[in-house]
């Protein structure tokens, strides 16, 4: 799955980067035919004056144009990237499955004569 990494302020390495990709692919792989794009956003707000300001926020864009986002805060960078990507991943699987039910399920009435000729004596 291919995702975008954009850092700001005092983001750590390369290890950050391996642990979000081991996460987001954990998190995300069983939905990869329904989605576009996934952008994650790293950032210490407060930066060297520490905190609870690691930030990670998780943009995914689905193949049908709807967007899904998480976004954590936390005092370091794996407690962040980890509630993000497994927020992000509830997140996805409930959009899925309500696009899933409301386009396939028994309300579904595309192409039912809807107050047609077809239903009058």
């Amino acid at each position: 799955m291919m995702w975008t990494l954009k850092r700001g302020r005092g983001c750590a390495g390369a290890d950050l980067v391996e642990h979000v990709d081991r996460r987001l692919h954990f998190a995300l792989a069983r939905f990869s035919a329904r989605i576009a794009r996934v952008t994650v956003f790293l950032d210490d707000v407060n930066g060297p004056r520490g905190g609870v300001d690691k930030v990670c926020r998780i943009v995914v864009r689905l193949r049908n144009g709807g967007d899904v986002v998480a976004t954590v805060e936390d005092v370091d960078w794996v407690a962040a990237v980890d509630r993000a990507t497994t927020r992000i991943g509830h997140s996805v699987g409930r959009e899925v499955a309500r696009t899933r039910t409301v386009r396939g399920g028994p309300w579904d009435i595309r192409g039912a004569d809807v107050g047609g000729a077809a239903g009058r004596r």
